[in-house]
Parts: C-alpha cells; sequence; structure tokens
C-alpha cells in the first residue's frame, strides 16, 4: 500500500476540505474494526485512513504536509532520504 494520504482517501490534491472529510468518513466507516470484527487487514487499512486523515484532514496540516513533501523531493533529488525510509 502507498504512503499518500491522497490515494489512500481516493481524493486528488485539489480536494476540498470537504471532499476530503467526505471521502474520509465513507472509508472510515467501511473500514472500521467494529464492522469487520476479526479483520487484520480492514483493521490496517482503517489505521492508514486514520493517519491520512490525520495528514490532510484541514487546510493547516494539508498545507504543512505538501510543503514537506516539496522540500523531501527538491532535497532528496529523487532519491531516498534518510528520514524514515534510509539512503538510497
Amino acid at each position: 500500500m502507498t504512503d499518500d494520504p491522497y490515494s489512500i482517501l481516493g481524493v486528488s490534491k485539489n480536494s476540498t476540505d470537504a471532499e476530503i472529510k467526505r471521502s474520509y468518513r465513507k472509508l472510515a466507516r467501511q473500514y472500521h474494526p467494529d464492522r469487520n470484527p476479526g479483520d487484520a487487514a480492514a483493521e490496517e487499512r482503517f489505521k492508514a485512513i486514520q493517519s491520512s486523515y490525520e495528514k490532510i484532514g484541514t487546510a493547516d496540516s494539508r498545507n504543512e504536509f505538501d510543503q514537506n513533501k516539496r522540500m523531501e523531493e527538491m532535497f532528496s533529488g529523487g532519491r531516498s532520504t534518510q528520514f524514515g525510509r534510509g539512503f538510497g
């Protein structure tokens, strides 16, 4: 599974706060552990959905995430960085 919160939530980078929230709620309901008891895959997916929403759920958090992503790409030159992925 990808680490991109936009793809995890099924939204584009141009989505509004309302669109992101709507997608988050739909997916959270679908994969919630109470609706999928004993399903480890659904629980992992739910955790990824929660984490993604924390990263891009508000305009401020989305701006911060996007800025950090741009900086990471700019300074890594397309290679993996020491932050979370090791040296590439």
